[in-house]
This record gives C-alpha cells, sequence and structure tokens, in this order.
C-alpha cells in the first residue's frame, strides 16, 4: 500500500526522508552493530546523538547560550505541572486561556497557587485569539502562560502578550520549529514533538539559566526539577533515546530545507492554498476569525454533521486521512505541520472541490 497523506494532529506526519533514514539505521546504527533503541544512554554513541541534536536546535532557533535545552519524558501534560512547581515563587501564575490545553494547564496550576485566567475567548467556542494589549497583570505573578498555537480550535498568537515585564512561559507543540521565533522573549518555552518534530514520547524545555533554582515547590519531585535535569544534560533518569534519535533526524533534514525562515515561506504557501479555498467556496467554512488563523491546524465544516461525516469518510477511502476534527468540536481539522508536502494540502483541496460539486446545496 502506497503512503497516505496523513492530516493528523498528532502523532503526526514525518518527513518520509527521515523514516527511510531511521529504517536503514534500525539494526546498525553508525557501525555500532546495535539499533539506537538497543544502546545504553550512558554510551558515546547515544552522547554524540543527543548532544548533536541539541546543537542543530540552537543552530535552528538561534538559542542564546544562557538557555538550556532540555529533553525530557511525559509530554506537556507533565510540563502542566512541572511549570508552576518550579515557576511559582510567589505561587501566583496568570493564565491566558484560548484553548483546551491551556485551560488544563490553568487548571492544574490551581492545585499548587493562585492561577489567574486574565483573559480567554472560552465566550466564542475559543475561534479567536482575545486582546493581550493590557491585561490585568498580577502584580505578584511570577509568569503569564500562555498556548501559542491552539491545535484543536486552529489559532495562533501572531503577537505576543503584554506580560508588563513578567516573565513568558509558551506552550508550542503545534507550532514549534514552524517559523523563526525570538528564544529571548520568553522565559520558558516548551513543546511535546509528536506534532511537528518527532514520535511521540519527547517533550523539549527550553529555559533561561537564571530560572534553574533548587527554589521550587515543596513537595516538588526530583525528575520535575528542571535544574536537577539540566544538571544532569537531560540523562538524569533514561531519557526516551529512540525518540531524540528521530527528532536530531529531523532538525538536519529542516537545515537542508533552509532553516525556519525557509519553512514558514512553505508552511504559509501550504495555509494559503487551503485557507483560500474555504473563503471562496460555497460548502465548506473555516472557524477561525482571519486574523488568528494558525498554519498549522485548520479546522472547517459544512454546517451539517452527515455531510461532514461522509466527507471524512470519502477522503479516507482517497487517501486522506485523520481529516475528523476534535471530538470537543467536531468538523474537520487538517493539520498541515512541516512534513506535510504541499502536494498534499494541493491534492485535498482538489478533493474538496469535487465533493464541493457533488453535494452543493446539501450544507446546513
Amino acid at each position: 500500500m502506497s503512503r497516505v497523506y496523513n492530516f493528523s494532529a498528532g502523532p503526526a506526519v514525518l518527513p518520509e526522508e527521515v523514516l527511510k533514514e531511521a529504517a536503514a539505521e534500525m539494526l546498525d546504527y553508525n557501525g555500532t552493530g546495535m539499533s539506537v533503541m538497543e544502546m545504553s544512554h550512558r554510551s558515546r554513541a547515544f552522547e554524540e546523538i543527543i548532544e548533536t541534536a541539541e546543537q542543530d536546535l540552537r543552530e535552528l532557533m538561534g538559542i542564546p547560550g544562557n538557555y538550556k535545552v532540555l529533553f525530557l519524558q511525559g509530554g506537556a501534560h507533565q510540563q502542566f505541572a512541572a511549570v508552576p512547581m518550579n515557576l511559582m515563587k510567589n505561587r501566583v501564575g496568570d493564565y491566558i486561556i484560548t484553548g483546551q490545553w491551556a485551560k488544563k494547564a490553568w487548571k492544574e496550576a490551581q492545585m499548587y497557587g493562585k492561577a489567574n485566567a486574565v483573559a480567554s475567548s472560552e465566550d466564542k467556542t475559543f475561534s479567536y485569539i482575545p486582546d493581550c494589549s493590557d491585561l490585568p497583570i498580577d502584580a505578584d505573578a511570577d509568569y503569564v502562560y500562555i498556548c501559542e498555537n491552539n491545535t484543536i480550535y486552529g489559532t495562533k498568537y501572531h503577537t505576543l502578550p503584554n506580560t508588563k515585564g513578567k516573565l513568558l512561559v509558551s506552550d508550542v507543540s503545534s507550532c514549534f520549529l514552524s517559523e523563526p521565533m525570538d528564544v529571548t522573549k520568553y522565559g520558558l518555552v516548551y513543546g511535546g514533538v509528536q506534532k511537528n518534530i518527532g514520535p511521540a514520547g519527547v517533550v523539549i524545555v527550553i529555559i533561561r539559566e537564571d530560572l534553574l533554582t533548587d527554589e521550587v515547590l515543596p513537595g516538588t519531585p526530583t525528575i520535575l526539577r528542571y535544574k536537577v535535569q539540566a544538571d544532569a544534560c537531560s540523562l538524569y533518569n533514561t531519557p526516551p533515546c529512540y525518540g531524540i534519535y528521530i527528532c536530531g533526524l529531523v532538525f538536519k533534514w529542516l537545515k537542508k530545507q533552509g532553516g525556519l525562515a525557509a519553512m514558514k515561506e512553505i508552511n504559509e504557501r501550504k495555509a494559503a492554498l487551503l485557507y483560500d479555498y474555504l473563503d471562496n467556496n460555497t460548502l465548506f467554512k473555516g472557524t477561525v476569525a482571519k486574523k488568528d488563523r494558525s498554519l498549522m491546524n485548520v479546522p472547517f465544516i459544512t454546517g451539517d454533521k452527515e455531510l461532514d461525516a461522509l466527507f471524512i469518510k470519502e477522503a479516507e477511502a482517497n487517501g486522506f486521512v485523520n481529516l475528523k476534527g476534535h471530538r470537543t468540536v467536531g468538523g474537520m481539522r487538517a493539520s498541515i505541520y512541516n512534513a506535510m508536502p504541499e502536494e498534499g494540502v494541493a491534492k485535498l483541496v482538489e478533493f474538496m472541490k469535487k465533493f464541493e460539486a457533488a453535494h452543493k446545496g446539501q450544507e446546513g
């Protein structure tokens, strides 16, 4: 069977070139006579893998020397707790609620201190990013927290919030490495890699060195202390070795594509193909305020649940898989991460045009 066009929100499509390279090295990595899956995380071979991955990530993102890069486990959900445990010195955090993941992070933080919801877009089903130019930032806030790209709802911050001098913490899981970003605007950035970088099981944390202290909340598990992980170069315990190896291959692939500026151009072209069609057809419509649209996740509907279900079914039969929207919102969602080729988006639009022609006048 030929490969499908996989529009999954995560775990998501990986570059075919990377998968082939990993397959070729599955039984014998770099002359070691074993797979990366089998080697010790203390071995020189693996140390080279993780060190090279970090160096390539630093080059791609322009990460300054006063920031540490950590390759951890537990996904974004674990960071919902790790962030307040490590950063809530005053026991106060301000949260901007723009979707399910920001809301979950906010609720988790309430277990550790005062978590303020300083802005929200829940009133319109998270279909926009609220105005963050003059937020009621708490004078005692240790940080302001955002989820930068909202996978389920298809929104993205195109302007970072005015934190009024407070530390900015951002979950970038679904826009990680999709475009250049200025790391110095953040105190901490983290993201699960399973959407845009690698297989599920790795979360990358980029944290400013002055935030790495032993002053954490009482009861913080040793393994969740950023300073412990940084001091051990992400090897405090056995890390997700194979996932980190795949991330490293993807970093090299991104560099070969021309880096993050080149990826942004490609991603803008892909998104424009789909959004232009959604804005000018008679059957499908996008669900996000235009100014806040994501380049990575594109939700859309017909307005008729039965027609949505038929579209998803027929799309899958034609090789376009995982287009069903998140269970909380329904409809459809095309996740068009870095590894989705432009051809895949163009062919999806062709298929949508055919479906539109066959079902004109049936929308709700």
